[in-house]
């Protein structure tokens, strides 16, 4: 009986190694699978984190964008503050403007100039011609003439009874001359047929 049992245990010994052996293979598999999850949690946790970095560069750039807005609106303030100062002529210079001849002159040389009151801005007027194009507003002379002037571009328009001419102080030069509105047509016929006279024609008695 006892040698019947022995044998047994000889016979089931290979066995058992084999079973113990399978088993440790299933536990280190087990093992890494466990090992894996937090690797896969770490790397999703890293995964997330430059869409964090993207939303603060999308916060960074907001900033240049006000920035300019704000900037933009300052811009336009001022124009605006200039705009109304601009706008606001002296009542003695909105009578001179009332006295402006406007339309299209005929100049000598073939040359012209087209007056055009500025609706947007009352008592300022477009003044245009072959190369150029101001924008002017009367000044007050001691002369009596009608003076209009663009201050930025340096051009003045001067009007008396029987001309006009344009003039660019900065250029030094006369732009047009001997321009004339229908008004001043007559004004000049009438001076050729009764010209003024002079005190050299009516010497003082001695």
């Amino acid at each position: 009986m006892k040698t019947l049992i022995a044998s047994a245990l000889i016979l089931l010994a290979p066995a058992l190694t084999t079973a113990q052996t399978a088993t440790k293979p299933a536990a280190t598999a087990e093992a890494k699978k466990s090992s894996a999850k937090p690797a896969a949690k770490s790397t999703s946790a890293k995964a997330t984190k430059p869409k964090a970095e993207k939303k603060g560069d999308t916060v960074a750039k907001a900033s240049p964008t006000s920035s300019r807005t704000r900037l933009h609106s300052g811009a336009v303030q001022v124009a605006s503050g200039l705009a109304a100062a601009e706008a606001a002529l002296t009542p003695e210079e909105l009578q001179i403007a009332e006295r402006v001849y406007t339309g299209r002159m005929a100049c000598e040389l073939g040359a012209f100039v087209s007056i055009e009151a500025d609706t947007q801005s009352p008592g300022r007027f477009h003044v245009e011609g072959k190369g150029f194009k101001y924008h002017m507003a009367p000044v007050a002379t001691t002369t009596g003439a009608v003076r209009l002037e663009d201050q930025r571009a340096g051009a003045v328009w001067v009007q008396i009874a029987n001309k006009s001419m344009l003039m660019n102080q900065k250029l030094g030069q006369r732009m047009a001359d001997e321009c004339m509105s229908p008004q001043q047509v007559v004004v000049a016929e009438a001076i050729k047929k009764n010209p003024p006279q002079s005190l050299l024609d009516n010497p003082a008695a001695k």
